[in-house]
């Protein structure tokens, strides 16, 4: 059951600081995620979902920083917590799934002895004690033999194994909010459907509330309740899974569902025209506009704010801006609207000009007289020649 918000993230914004100056690589993002919810947030790679999830956390490492924003959980801004009282935050009551697991755990501890520090940690478990909650963790996340497993290192698992002890080392707290990033990456089919499942049955089970950040339109299309469409650091559009994937508002969230496989056979798979620009070197205005087939003016003015654009969606795009809206050609030209009116009236001198040159077709009309009349005398040529045949024939 889907109830408040948990967790209310407004005008965040994570810097990374260069020599040319500090660079946005999530720049004024604001959403939330709801009690027993799955908000799916989706992008291209690049986009800023991983930072994002980094910053949920409190672990973007320097030249990296939060410049701005809040991030309300449980009623406590996260921002304003000290280090001490953040450490009993992460993994307690916000646990964070790595994306790489191979990267992720500790190639010299047993994976049982890194599953048993979480709850050590944070006091839920004795040292003796940790062992044994830690085979019942990979035991519920369907890893087979449990018992000798947990003494096992990380390089003697495969990579759904892994992905599968991150997902214990995760929920073994029994956190609010789980941020699984990427979680299905660098798995095949049958081992992504089966740790999707396996993300579903914990989250009936422990009454959690699940981030899915992922680049995979059909794992969101499954899994999630609710999308945020990331691009350029910026979340474009958010709405109901099913709103989203029936009438996408947004440009850039259209071409995202338009190049999905799955259309007619025969049928070309159409592709986003460019490349997602550089973060240090975005274009004026909306960051979509150089690749965006519908833009228009204002697109190159300032980026967009949020508009509704429908009963539960809203699209960061001019299309969705009222006064836009009204005078479309106001777009192309910002003088438009005030020439539509100008424009208007002088169709009526201009469909009066056309009558002098069919006036002046006239004259040109009987010119071609003379010369069909020339053909006549040659036409009366041939009488003579016909019966020259006669004589020959006698």
């Amino acid at each position: 059951m889907i109830g408040e918000p948990l967790l209310s993230v407004d005008r965040l914004t994570t810097v990374f600081d260069t020599a040319r100056g500090p660079v946005s690589a999530v720049d004024d993002v604001s959403f939330e995620v709801r009690a027993g919810e799955t908000l799916g947030l989706v992008g291209e790679s690049g986009s800023g979902k991983s930072v994002t999830a980094l910053s949920l956390m409190r672990l973007v490492q320097p030249p990296g920083r939060i410049a701005a924003g809040r991030m309300i959980f449980k009623q406590r801004d996260l921002l304003t917590l000290t280090e001490r009282e953040m450490q009993k935050v992460r993994g307690a009551e916000i646990a964070l799934i790595f994306q790489e697991p191979m990267t992720a755990l500790n190639p010299v501890f047993r994976v049982g002895d890194q599953i048993g520090e979480t709850l050590i940690v944070h006091g839920r478990a004795t040292r003796r004690e940790a062992r044994a909650r830690a085979i019942e963790l990979l035991r519920a996340v369907r890893i087979t033999d449990p018992e000798s497993r947990v003494d096992d290192y990380p390089h003697q698992l495969s990579g759904g194994m892994r992905q599968r002890v991150l997902i214990a080392m995760a929920l073994a707290c029994q956190p609010s909010l789980v941020i699984a990033d990427e979680p299905t990456t660098a798995l095949d089919v049958t081992i992504q459907a089966e740790i999707l499942d396996l993300l579903r049955e914990m989250k009936a089970a422990l009454n959690l509330s699940l981030l899915l950040i992922t680049h995979d339109l059909g794992v969101i299309a499954e899994t999630a309740d609710r999308v945020a469409v990331m691009y350029a650091g910026r979340i474009v559009e958010t709405g109901p899974v099913r709103e989203i994937f029936r009438n996408p508002r947004h440009p850039y969230t259209r071409g995202l569902l338009g190049s999905m496989p799955g259309g007619r056979p025969g049928q070309r798979l159409r592709a986003i025209e460019g490349s997602v620009p550089l973060l240090d070197d975005l274009p004026p205005g909306c960051a979509f506009n150089p690749r965006c087939p519908d833009r228009f003016a204002p697109c190159t003015t300032a980026p967009p704010p949020d508009f509704p654009a429908g009963a539960s969606q809203t699209a960061k795009c001019y299309l969705h801006d009222p006064a836009s809206h009204q005078a479309p050609s106001a777009t192309h030209a910002a003088p438009g609207t005030s020439h539509l009116a100008p424009r208007t009236s002088h169709p009526a001198p201009r469909t009066a000009e056309p009558a002098p040159r069919t006036s002046r077709l006239a004259p040109r009309t009987p010119e071609p007289a003379p010369r069909t009349a020339e053909p006549a005398p040659r036409t009366s040529h041939p009488a003579p020649r016909t019966p020259e045949p006669a004589p020959r024939t006698r």
